[in-house]
């Protein structure tokens, strides 16, 4: 099996492995089967979200909606393991994943939009106009997935979830990692990287697909592939999110 490098921790090098040659009788995954099996997750996180966001309009007190949103958040993150770990589970896994995202960003959407009146609508045409234009580049080989290009995104993406870890832990302790969440050149030229490097990891996730439908995948991989997209999607939701409100900030 040739080498198929992603920093997408859901599509690695190791995915297809135990997987590839186990259709049976239920077929192969196709990158149709995958587009589709995308479409259902992204109605699965929109219908969460939707709910989520009305109860935050709704609710006297926007902090009600916290709990909802550290329910989808932990939760998707359990779901998102048990769908590493168990990829044959998937086809039950990636929806409830879908469904608890959804919580978490609906919640997350309508606080940016108490602030920031039509961000949220900013943020999901920029990610669409994002994928729609890397896909395009993708398929008409403007944009290559080499050895050389998957190296670079990677090391990229480790880089920046390092900065987010060592962030976090620093949170814990009542410091943070200065200049990079502020609204100053400094943060919005970061929250621009990370924007870039979100983008980038979706060719990477683009030709994993592509190289599992080509080496004959089992059916359910279909619905694992596109809970790997979906991954990297919320990911540059969320950034474009964070840039725009740093942008909006500097009015």
């Amino acid at each position: 099996m040739a080498l198929m490098r992603t920093a997408n921790p859901a599509l690695n090098a190791k995915t297809f492995e135990g997987v590839v040659g186990r259709t049976g009788m239920v077929g192969m995954m196709t990158v149709e089967g995958t587009v589709n099996k995308t479409g259902i997750l992204l109605l699965c996180v929109v219908a969460t979200a939707a709910w989520t966001w009305s109860r935050f309009a709704r609710a006297e007190n926007p902090a009600e909606v916290v709990p909802y949103i550290l329910i989808g958040a932990i939760g998707g993150f359990l779901a998102a393991l048990l769908t590493i770990f168990k990829k044959d589970w998937s086809p039950v896994t990636s929806p409830i994943y879908g469904l608890l995202e959804g919580m978490m960003l609906g919640g997350i959407s309508a606080f940016y939009e108490m602030q920031f009146q039509g961000i949220v609508i900013q943020a999901v045409l920029l990610t669409l106009g994002v994928t729609c234009a890397l896909l395009f580049a993708y398929r008409s080989k403007i944009i290559q997935a080499t050895e050389n290009f998957k190296l670079g995104v990677f090391a990229a993406t480790g880089g920046t979830a390092l900065i987010y870890v060592i962030g976090w832990i620093m949170n814990i302790f009542g410091a943070g990692v200065p200049y990079i969440h502020e609204s100053g050149a400094i943060g919005i030229g970061f929250s621009l990287f990370v924007v870039v490097i979100a983008s980038l990891n979706l060719v990477l996730d683009f030709d994993f697909i592509e190289q599992g439908a080509a080496q004959g995948a089992p059916k359910f991989m279909e619905w694992y592939a596109a809970f790997g997209l979906m991954v990297t999607l919320i990911w540059l939701y969320l950034e474009m999110l964070r840039l725009l409100s740093k942008l909006r900030s500097r009015r």
